[in-house]
C-alpha cells in the first residue's frame, strides 16, 4: 500500500505525470473495495444452550448465531469454550459468507463435568477479499452451564416412619402435639391451653406446659468428608450424595447438608424441590481441597446445629484420622449414623501378583479399620466398580 503513495510523490517532483497512471488500477481497486466491502454496520451474536443444568456426563449441543449488518465474504466465528470441557463433536470455529441481515449458525458438541461452567466471550474476525479492511473483536457473551452429579436409583439405608430396615425407629426431633410425652417446660404464648400440666404449674409456681415428640419423618443431616486425600473417590461420594438427596425429596423427608471443606458449608435442615436444588448447586461446585479439620466442624455443629435425634448419613472413605474422628464424635453423642464409604481401592486393577498380594493386604486392613468403627454407625463399604445400590443391599435386607 505504501508503494501506491511512492508512485505519485515520484511523479510530482519529476513531472513525469504519465507515472500517475500506474497507480489507476490501485485506486480502481480500492475504491471497488470501499465501496462493496468497507463493513459498514454491525454484527449480532448470540449464544444459546437448551437450558443451564445438566447432568455430568452429558453431551449438549451449543449454537452461536451471528447476523452482519452489512454483506461479509469471510466472516470467521469462534466460541471460547471453557477448558475443562471435552468437544465431543463440531468445532467451536467457523468461516461464514453471509449477505447483510442473513443468519449465520455455529454448532459443536461438548461433554459436561460436575461443576459450573462460564462461556464468556466469542471471537469474531472480519476479512475482506483483498485484505484492505480487516477487524478482530471479542465479544462479551456471557452463559453457564452447572454440571449437576449423576444421580443412582438406591433404596433408603436409614429409617422413617412406618420402616424398619436394620437401625429401628427413629423418633422424629419436631415437637409438638404428638404421641409420646418428651419434657415439660415453660407455658409459651400461643401454646394451647390443653396442654398446660397443672401438677408442675402448682408445684413450681410458674405455668408448665407439656411437649410430644411427634411422629413426623426424621430429619436427615448428609455430611460429605471434602478432604484432599479423597480425590480418587471424590465424584462417587458426590454422586452418593446427590442420590440419597432425591431419596429424600421423593420421599417427603427434610435433610441438611454439610459438606466439610475447609470453610464449611452449612445448609440447614428443609424440605421441598428448592432447598433441593439449593444443596445440588453446593454439590456440584464441591472440591477436596486442604481441609483438616473436619472432627472439630462435624462435633461443633453437631452440638450447635443438628437436628437432636437426625439420622446422619456420612459420606467419606473413612482414610484420614480426622474423618475416622468425626463418625467417632457422632456416635459418641447418640446420633444414628449410617456410613457410604467409596473404597478407593476398588478402582485400582494390580498388574503383578506382588501388586495383587499387596492390594490384599491393604484390604484386610481397611476391613479391620470398619470393623473397629462399626460400633459407631452402620457402615457401607462400596466397591466402586458395582451399583452403589448392590453395596447397600449387602448390608442392609431389604
Amino acid at each position: 500500500m505504501a508503494s501506491a503513495w511512492v508512485i505519485p510523490l515520484v511523479a510530482f517532483f519529476l513531472l513525469r505525470w504519465e507515472l500517475a497512471y500506474l497507480v489507476l488500477p490501485y485506486v480502481t481497486l480500492v475504491s471497488i473495495e470501499y465501496l462493496l466491502f468497507k463493513p459498514q454496520g454491525e454484527i449480532k451474536v448470540w449464544r444459546s444452550v437448551p437450558h443451564h443444568r445438566f447432568l455430568e456426563g452429558q453431551e449438549v449441543e451449543v449454537e452461536v448465531h451471528v447476523v452482519p449488518e452489512f454483506s461479509v465474504e469471510h466472516l470467521v466465528v469462534r466460541d471460547i469454550v471453557p477448558e475443562e470441557l471435552e468437544i465431543v463433536s463440531g468445532s467451536p470455529e467457523k468461516a461464514f459468507s453471509l449477505r447483510a441481515g442473513e443468519e449465520g449458525v455455529l454448532k459443536y458438541t461438548v461433554r459436561i463435568k460436575r461443576g459450573v461452567h462460564h462461556f464468556e466471550r466469542v471471537e469474531v474476525s472480519y476479512r475482506d477479499p483483498l485484505g484492505f479492511f480487516s477487524a478482530d473483536a471479542f465479544v462479551e457473551l456471557f452463559t453457564e452451564a452447572i454440571g449437576v452429579p449423576q444421580v443412582y436409583d438406591v433404596p433408603t439405608p436409614y429409617s422413617t416412619r412406618g420402616t424398619k430396615i436394620t437401625i429401628g425407629p427413629l423418633p422424629s426431633p419436631l415437637i409438638g402435639e404428638g404421641l409420646e410425652f418428651h419434657a415439660v417446660r415453660e407455658y409459651r404464648p400461643g401454646d394451647p391451653l390443653k396442654i398446660i400440666n397443672w401438677k408442675a404449674t402448682a408445684r413450681t409456681g410458674k405455668i408448665m406446659a407439656n411437649e410430644f415428640e411427634s411422629e413426623r419423618k426424621v430429619d436427615v443431616v448428609f455430611i460429605v468428608d471434602a478432604s484432599r486425600n479423597n480425590l480418587p473417590v471424590f465424584d462417587y461420594l458426590i454422586r452418593a450424595a446427590a442420590s440419597l438427596m432425591l431419596n429424600a425429596l421423593n420421599d417427603g423427608t427434610s435433610f441438611g447438608l454439610l459438606l466439610a471443606e475447609e470453610v464449611p458449608l452449612w445448609v440447614r435442615v428443609d424440605y421441598g424441590k428448592r432447598h433441593f436444588f439449593k444443596c445440588i448447586d453446593f454439590l456440584s461446585t464441591a472440591k477436596p481441597d486442604l481441609n483438616n479439620v473436619i472432627a472439630y466442624q462435624v462435633e461443633h455443629l453437631a452440638k450447635s446445629a443438628f437436628p437432636p435425634r437426625a439420622q446422619i448419613v456420612y459420606f467419606s472413605p473413612l482414610l484420614t484420622k480426622e474423618s475416622r474422628e468425626a463418625l467417632k464424635i457422632l456416635g459418641e453423642l447418640g446420633y444414628k449414623v449410617v456410613v457410604i464409604s467409596p473404597n478407593p481401592n476398588s478402582l485400582y486393577i494390580p498388574s503383578t501378583e506382588e501388586e495383587e498380594l499387596a492390594m490384599k493386604l491393604v484390604e484386610l486392613r481397611r476391613k479391620a479399620l470398619l470393623r473397629e468403627l462399626s460400633a459407631y454407625g452402620l457402615i457401607i463399604d462400596w466397591d466402586v466398580k458395582k451399583p452403589l445400590k448392590a453395596a447397600i443391599a449387602e448390608v442392609i435386607k431389604l
